[in-house]
């Protein structure tokens, strides 16, 4: 599980990449913290299922903890956690049909 002093390597990727730091740093404040025409509560639910999905514990840390400073609900987190299982589950399901596909081509030794 991440642990809040694992941030303290932060600083070695900036300095090891200062260049690529700073400008992803920046593209990931304007996404996230300029206002946009995607109200913030929304910004951060979509933030928590990705992360979900993508299975990043620093990125679920993160938005958990943003959430919660805006008033988000558990039952709102409750759904967002279904709809990332959904859709996850649903990827699964997307390359089962590649998998069948593959096993039935006769390009493929099937």
């Amino acid at each position: 599980m991440t642990h809040s002093s694992d941030k303290q390597f932060a600083i070695d990727i900036i300095n090891g990449a200062p260049i690529s730091s700073k400008a992803w740093l920046s593209f990931d404040h304007s996404v996230a913290d300029i206002p946009s025409q995607v109200p913030s509560k929304y910004k951060e639910l979509i933030a928590i299922a990705v992360a979900l999905t993508t299975q990043c514990p620093y990125c679920i840390e993160k938005h958990i903890t943003k959430a919660k400073e805006q008033g988000i609900t558990q039952e709102e987190i409750a759904e967002t956690i279904m709809i990332a299982a959904a859709l996850r589950s649903g990827a699964a399901l997307g390359y089962g049909l590649l998998a069948m596909k593959l096993f039935k081509s006769e390009n493929n030794g099937g």
